[in-house]
């Protein structure tokens, strides 16, 4: 659209606004009807390391989201020259997973245990073996279920379990409701009903009774919120709700909270079966939507769905590009020194780009970019390490190529059981986050580690505060009956299937030698953990 049809746009609220907490970037986007982005505006914030637990404080989530759509508005002013006093539709977006809960009065009984932590093993152990379905260790079921089992004295006050999408949209429109993907990492999602499985409900709450816990007054259901599908009504913008997000008028309808996860999906187009995303950030997880069931049970990969609940198998590992982040920082620091300015952006595509022109395999370079716990190995805690022979040759380019391989290392074990074991075929994966900001290099080496074609889209660098947007104007726009995946086609991507790199023999054959080294190197990675403090 042109500036005159954006402003006609906004001034008639045929606009969408969708609002991300990422991991270290609040951001919120507009969209046009047609769904290209014509504003956004973005707050960076860290999760801290408090007491042994890492958390987020909710104070901190509400400043970053007023102050991000304060950005957002701005941008609009100076862009169109007009006030942004209303949308058609909002939607929000958050980290999956974690664990936050609050009393009857609405306060909040502990502090937020985002998805980085590591500290559920043996709840996720028992309720897999009760459930005969994978529980990883950042799901809130776990979460609450380890709290039971340490006995906490919170757990008696628990009135409402839910997410950081699922409270921002709560304090917003005081609806308790989950969209059917972020859900499905709070609970396991029945078979075809979209609603969370009451066979492993009825498990958890007799394992529960189980324990002899006094002063329990719930039972699972009545602390879990409503599980909505892509297109539901999720309320409205309350007048609270819009104090509290600053700017905007009430009555605007929101969409259902999604997790990252699911918003990926739709701003990748990952929603049909045998379509699968990958997305690479402080984390990095794919998302295979699946034509059939596993045959089996595995530790490694967690079972999920697309926002319209399609059944997904997900591969989730805690450590992406924080080691990667800083290694750069590193660099920065030392152009400084030498008194050159150079700019982030900058830096990152420079040192992406010296990569490339690195040996196959790194040049013998060990990189394991741990900062927290990785269940997939087995580790509950990290310990950031280089590692190299006397003879390895330790150039920059190795030295970056071994760090970027690292970040991708943990997906490529778990991903291997989808395509090895289970033989579950992608024609391609859709490639979204900061790791394929440098236009080819991420997307490249990614392409190499799975052995799959990878495609990056104009839009990706928008991510989930896009996708997210796109779902609240898929609830707004969509004509009766039409599935999320037709809306999208249609509407969203058209002919546009991004940017596509094949893999590239020479990285396949490096990559394949930097994991068998990398998979023998575990051990020292192990060593550290428990050696290290």
């Amino acid at each position: 659209m042109d500036k005159e049809q954006i402003e006609k746009s906004i001034a008639e609220r045929r606009t969408y606004l969708g609002i991300e907490l990422g991991s270290t970037r609040i951001k919120a986007v507009l969209i046009g009807a047609d769904h290209a982005p014509i504003a956004s505006g973005a707050y960076d914030w860290e999760n801290r390391l408090e007491k042994g637990v890492w958390t987020y404080r909710l104070d901190d989530a509400w400043a970053g989201l007023q102050s991000s759509f304060r950005s957002l508005a701005g941008d609009v002013r100076n862009c169109y020259g007009v006030p942004l006093e209303s949308v058609g539709a909002i939607g929000i977006s958050g980290m999956m997973h974690g664990y936050l809960v609050f009393n009857s009065a609405g306060r909040q009984l502990v502090p937020f245990r985002t998805w980085r932590n590591t500290i559920t093993e043996k709840a996720a152990a028992l309720l897999t073996e009760k459930f005969e379905f994978n529980v990883p260790q950042r799901w809130n079921i776990a979460h609450l279920y380890q709290a039971i089992l340490n006995q906490e004295s919170h757990v008696g006050d628990i009135a409402f379990l839910t997410t950081l999408a699922g409270y921002i949209h709560w304090k917003l429109t005081g609806k308790k409701v989950l969209g059917v993907g972020e859900a499905s990492g709070v609970f396991p999602i029945g078979s075809g009903v979209n609603d969370y499985d009451a066979r492993m409900v009825r498990r958890f709450d007799e394992a529960v009774s189980g324990l002899g816990v006094s002063g329990l007054g719930w039972r699972l259901t009545d602390i879990l919120p409503k599980v909505l599908t892509a297109g539901d009504d999720a309320g409205t913008l309350t007048e609270e709700g819009a104090r509290l997000l600053g700017g905007l008028a009430p009555g605007i309808p929101m969409c259902p909270p999604e997790g990252d996860a699911g918003t990926g999906m739709a701003a990748t187009n990952s929603v049909a079966e045998r379509t699968g995303s990958v997305s690479a950030g402080t984390s990095i997880f794919a998302m295979i939507v699946l034509e059939r069931p596993l045959s089996k049970v595995y530790a490694e990969i967690d079972m999920v769905t697309t926002p319209s609940g399609k059944p997904v198998a997900m591969v989730h590992c805690n450590n992406c590009t924080s080691d990667l982040d800083a290694w750069v920082k590193v660099f920065r620091e030392l152009a400084e020194t030498l008194g050159a300015r150079v700019k982030k952006p900058a830096l990152y595509d420079a040192l992406y780009f010296k990569a490339l022109e690195g040996e196959p395999d790194g040049g013998g370079i060990l990189s394991y970019n741990y900062y927290g716990g990785e269940p997939i190995t087995g580790l509950d805690e990290g310990r950031p390490l280089l590692v190299r022979a006397p003879d390895s040759r330790f150039t920059l380019p190795n030295l970056m190529r071994a760090i970027l391989f690292s970040a991708m290392a943990t997906l490529k074990i778990g991903m291997d059981i989808l395509t090895e074991r289970e033989h579950v075929r992608l024609d391609t994966l859709l490639g979204h986050g900061g790791l394929f900001k440098t236009k080819g290099v991420g997307q490249r080496l990614m392409a190499s580690a799975l052995n799959v074609p990878v495609a990056v889209m104009d839009s990706a660098g928008e991510g989930g505060a896009w996708g997210i947007a796109l779902l609240a104007a898929y609830m707004k726009q969509k004509a009766d009956g039409e599935t999320l995946e037709a809306y999208l086609a249609k509407n969203v991507f058209g002919e546009n299937s991004g940017s596509r790199v094949e893999p590239n023999d020479d990285d396949a054959r490096g990559f394949a030698a930097f994991m068998e080294r990398y998979e023998k190197g575990l051990a020292v990675e192990r060593a550290a953990v428990e050696n290290l403090r």
